[in-house]
């Protein structure tokens, strides 16, 4: 199922604890990222999928939409439930 997300949706979700993460590499990362988003590169992501609280929900992004769809399909079949690939970073650059 392909969902839209917008503006209002992502920040819902941050304000019901919901968790940004940026999967982008540190460099494209620190080049510009949204408001409130942490940094997991998709190269080391199988060690620092530990420090995601599984209760929460999770809304990714990288440049694209495609990085964080590997990544929300990874977390899926860890058995993540509440797993969003929000896109790319510029469809958010108002927010």
């Amino acid at each position: 199922m392909i969902e839209e997300y917008n503006c209002s949706f992502v920040e819902r979700q941050i304000n019901q604890g919901g968790q940004l993460i940026d999967v982008r590499s540190p460099v494209e990362f620190n080049q510009g990222a949204l408001s409130g988003a942490i940094n997991m590169p998709i190269d080391r992501f199988q060690f620092l999928k530990d420090a995601i609280d599984h209760t929460k929900p999770v809304l990714l992004y990288c440049r694209t939409g495609a990085r964080s769809e590997m990544v929300k399909r990874y977390l899926e079949q860890l058995g993540f439930d509440q797993v969003h690939n929000i896109g790319g970073l510029r469809q958010f650059a108002g927010c």
